[in-house]
C-alpha cells in the first residue's frame, strides 16, 4: 500500500503511479493543463488504482460539459465493474460514492459526501479542491468558507499546498462577505506561492466586491507574469481585469482584453466569461455585432442538452446579443421541457426551474425591449440567484440587467431601491453613481444627476 504526499493511504497504486497522482494534484491546485497528463500517466501505470480513477472522473465532471460527463461515466463504470470495492479503504469507498453522486447529477449529495471525507481526512487535498468547486457550482457561500476553514488547522506552514488551501479559503471568505479577512488570507496565500492563481483570483474578487478597481488593476499588473499564462484559469482572470476597465468606463481597454484573451474560447468556462463581458457592454449601449456573432456560433454544441443552468444563461446572452432571438427561445423551450421531466436528485433541474429559466426568459425579454417583463421576472428572484452557481461578481450581470431594465422601463421606484442598495455596499463604485445620475435624469432632478456624475468622475480619477 502506498501513501500520497499528504500521508493518506491508497490501494492499488505502484510507487510510480502514486507519484504521478501527487504531481496531478499539484498541477490541479495550480490550474495547469499538465494535470491531465499526470492523471493519465497514473492510470497507465496502475489501471485499477482507485484514487487515480476517482481523480480522472472528477477532472471530466468539473468541466460542466455534458460530453465530458459521458466520457467520465463510461470509464468510471468500467472501473467499478472490475473493482473489488470491499477491499478498498473507507476513504476510497467514500470517494467512489461522491463520484457516483456527481455522475448522477446530484451536486448536493456529492458536496455532502466530500464534506464527510474532509472531516475524517482534512488533509485530503482532492476532496477539498473538488468540494470547493462543487460549492462554487452550487453558489453555496457558507460551505465555500467553512469546508476549507474546517480543515486548515490540520495543515502547517511548511506543507507545500498550505498556501493553496489559504487561496481557497480566501475565496470562500470573500463570497461569504468577510472582505477584510479575505484580503489578508489571500495576500498570504500568494506570498507563500506567487503562482497560486486561485489565491490571486480571491484577492481580485475581494477588490471587486468593494469597488477597489484601481487597486485591483495595480495588483494584477504587478503579478502579470504569475497569472496571465500557463494555466487554464488565465482567461477568467483576464475577465476580471476587463471588469475593472469597465468600472472606469474604459470600453476600449475592455474590448482589447476581450480580443486578446477571451475571443476564440472553446470551453464553457471560456465562453461564459466572453458572454458575461459582452453582455455588460450591451447593457451600457455598446453593441458588438461581430463579436457576438462569433460567440453565438460557438455555443450550440455545448448546450445541445441540459447539463448546467449557469452555462445555459450565458448561451442565451450570446444568442440575444447576436440578435438570434429565435435560437434563444428554442433553448428556453428545451429547458422548459426538461424542467417538467421527472429527474429525482438531479440538482440542475431545480437550478433550471428556480433560477435558470427566469433569467433566460428575462434576457430574451431584454433583447425584445420588454423591460417591464425583465423586472417582473428578475426582481422576485434577485436574492436567490446564487442557487444556480457562480460568484457574486459573475451573478452581478443578472443584477445589472435588472437595474438597467428598471431604468429603461420607467420602474423608477425599483430602480431607486436597487441603486441605493448598490451605493450602500460599494460607495466607491463609479458605475453605481452613474446609475444614480441616470435615475435622477429620468426624474428631472438635474442637481442630483450632476452631483452623482461629479462623484463618479472623482472616484475614477483618484482610484
Amino acid at each position: 500500500m502506498t501513501t500520497d504526499e499528504h500521508g493518506l493511504a491508497m490501494t492499488g497504486a505502484s510507487a510510480a503511479a502514486a507519484r504521478h497522482y501527487d504531481r496531478a494534484i499539484h498541477e490541479l491546485l495550480h490550474f495547469r493543463a499538465e494535470v491531465d497528463a499526470e492523471a493519465t500517466a497514473a492510470l497507465a501505470d496502475s489501471p485499477g488504482f482507485p484514487m487515480g480513477n476517482v481523480l480522472a472522473a472528477y477532472l471530466d465532471l468539473l468541466t460542466t460539459e455534458a460530453a465530458d460527463a459521458r466520457s467520465a461515466r463510461t470509464r468510471f463504470d468500467a472501473f467499478r465493474r472490475q473493482a473489488d470495492e470491499s477491499s478498498l479503504l473507507p476513504r476510497e469507498r467514500a470517494h467512489l460514492a461522491a463520484v457516483q453522486a456527481l455522475l448522477d447529477g446530484d451536486l448536493t449529495a456529492c458536496g455532502a459526501l466530500l464534506a464527510e471525507i474532509t472531516v475524517a481526512h482534512p488533509r485530503d487535498a482532492l476532496a477539498l479542491a473538488t468540494g470547493h468547486q462543487i460549492d462554487f457550482f452550487t453558489g453555496d457561500a457558507r460551505s465555500l468558507r467553512d469546508r476549507v476553514g474546517g480543515a486548515l488547522t490540520a495543515w502547517h506552514d511548511d506543507d507545500r499546498h498550505y498556501g493553496h488551501l489559504l487561496g481557497m479559503y480566501a475565496f470562500g471568505l470573500e463570497e461569504a462577505g468577510h472582505y477584510d479577512r479575505s484580503e489578508e488570507v489571500g495576500l498570504r496565500a500568494v506570498e507563500l506561492n506567487r503562482r497560486d492563481v486561485w489565491g490571486i483570483h480571491a484577492v481580485v474578487h475581494t477588490y471587486e466586491m468593494q469597488g477597489r478597481f484601481g487597486e485591483g488593476v495595480r495588483y494584477l499588473d504587478a503579478r502579470l507574469d504569475d497569472w496571465s499564462t500557463g494555466t487554464f484559469f488565465n482567461v477568467h482572470t483576464w475577465w476580471h481585469y476587463a471588469l475593472y476597465a469597465l468600472e472606469t468606463g474604459d470600453t476600449s481597454r475592455a474590448l482589447g482584453v476581450y480580443d486578446a484573451a477571451l475571443a476564440g474560447g472553446r470551453t464553457s468556462m471560456e465562453l461564459l466569461d466572453a458572454a458575461a463581458l459582452l453582455w455588460r457592454l450591451l447593457l451600457e449601449g455598446s453593441d458588438q455585432p461581430g463579436r457576438w456573432r462569433a460567440l453565438a456560433d460557438a455555443w450550440p454544441p455545448l448546450v445541445a442538452e441540459p447539463f448546467y443552468a449557469f452555462n445555459d444563461v450565458h448561451a442565451v446572452m450570446a444568442y440575444v446579443g447576436a440578435g438570434r432571438i429565435g435560437e434563444a427561445e428554442k433553448l428556453v423551450a428545451s429547458r422548459e421541457a426538461y424542467a417538467l421531466e421527472s429527474r429525482p436528485g438531479v440538482t440542475n433541474v431545480a437550478m433550471t426551474s428556480r433560477v435558470g429559466l427566469p433569467v433566460c426568459r428575462a434576457l430574451v425579454a431584454y433583447g425584445r425591449g420588454d423591460f417591464g417583463a425583465v423586472v417582473d421576472l428578475l426582481y422576485p428572484i434577485r436574492h436567490r440567484v446564487n442557487e444556480f452557481g457562480g460568484s457574486h461578481a459573475q451573478r452581478d450581470a443578472v443584477q445589472k440587467t435588472l437595474l438597467e431594465a428598471a431604468l429603461r422601463g420607467g420602474r423608477h421606484e425599483v430602480a431607486r431601491a436597487l441603486v441605493s442598495e448598490r451605493i450602500g455596499v460599494r460607495p466607491c463604485s463609479p458605475f453605481n453613481w452613474l446609475k444614480q445620475a441616470a435615475l435622477a435624469d429620468a426624474l428631472g432632478d438635474r442637481a442630483t444627476a450632476a452631483a452623482a456624475r461629479r462623484r463618479a468622475t472623482t472616484l475614477t480619477t483618484t482610484a
